[in-house]
């Protein structure tokens, strides 16, 4: 517009990842809270389908589900169906499905992604970093040879090339394989 200054681009491109603003802000937590099991989520994605809740794999006792937030792309926990905090408190059938379960999706990730490695664990407690506390879930992240740039560091983004419902599809998929 003339008369306008509007001054040097800064030569910067823009990622944009508004899905990111309601983990941020808290926008998507249920009034009740997470601690109850009608406002947990990990109570109630194995209710809905599971395009819709991201559900990658069901078994006996737990489940796999991507990530809304991930860290890398396949990113999923691996959930008890239960409304559990404790990993103490996991029967002994829990804790074993938990195990294969988490075997298997490192199996599954890899040979869709190869991936190059893998962080897995818990975050126990919210004073541990567990978002969610009241519902325990073990993290299966895969990991790439110089995956960790400076855009998490310098711009507090990460660049997440595929779609979770296109991962969930394609991991799906690969599960019984």
């Amino acid at each position: 517009m003339p008369g306008m200054d509007v001054g040097e681009p800064d030569g910067l491109e823009r990622l944009w990842t508004p899905h990111r603003m309601a983990y941020l802000t808290g926008a998507d937590r249920p009034a009740e809270g997470y601690d109850q099991p009608t406002g947990c989520p990990f109570c109630r994605a194995p209710k809905l389908p599971d395009p819709d809740s991201l559900v990658v794999h069901r078994g006996e006792q737990v489940y796999a589900v991507l990530n809304l937030y991930p860290y890398n792309p396949g990113h999923l926990m691996v959930c008890p169906y239960r409304h559990v905090a404790d990993y103490p408190e996991l029967s002994e059938p829990e804790t074993a499905e938990l195990a294969r379960v988490t075997q298997t999706a490192m199996r599954v990730i890899r040979s869709v992604s190869g991936a190059h490695g893998f962080n897995v664990g818990m975050n126990q407690g919210a004073v541990a970093g567990a978002g969610i506390a009241a519902h325990l879930h073990q993290h299966v992240v895969p990991r790439w040879g110089g995956d960790g740039n400076f855009m998490p560091v310098i711009a507090r983004t990460k660049v997440l090339p595929q779609l979770l419902t296109d991962t969930r599809d394609l991991l799906a998929k690969a599960w019984d394989r």
